[in-house]
């Protein structure tokens, strides 16, 4: 079977949207073929915000996350396979879904590990238990 990572992201972008939240992306910068500005990795990983009016030409496939973003002016083409991402979540309040790291999760072809939910404990939290990487 195919792999459920990116029908999980899309199902997942659009949650966050019906909630008026900010979807944000968490990205491996270190797995092959995925192309950022070299100046937003940190620790070898990446968050870019997905909100309509933040990004131009999204496109999340079966096989690769792209679309084009602003850095000091200047439009830039994105591109992540989809095995690179790590997260998507909701900015305002930590929402969302962690992946495994795609080296973990390919054995035989076969997805080993299942998403963890992320989600709010039941008493309240100052702030999100997700770190943001800019």
């Amino acid at each position: 079977m195919t792999s459920k990572r990116p029908y999980l992201l899309r199902a997942l972008y659009e949650w966050v949207l019906d909630n008026q939240c900010t979807p944000h992306v968490l990205i491996d910068a270190t797995v092959a073929g995925v192309q950022v500005p070299p100046a937003t990795v940190k620790d070898g990983q990446v968050v870019f915000n997905l909100a309509p009016q933040a990004i131009a030409h999204l496109d999340m496939g079966n096989e690769e996350l792209s679309f084009h973003a602003r850095f000091s002016g200047v439009s830039q083409r994105i591109r992540a396979p989809i095995g690179a991402v790590l997260a998507l979540y909701a900015r305002e309040n930590g929402e969302g879904m962690m992946f495994p790291p795609e080296s973990a999760e390919a054995v035989d072809g076969e997805e080993q590990l299942e998403p963890e939910t992320v989600s709010e404990p039941a008493a309240p939290r100052s702030r999100s238990h997700l770190k943001v990487v800019k």
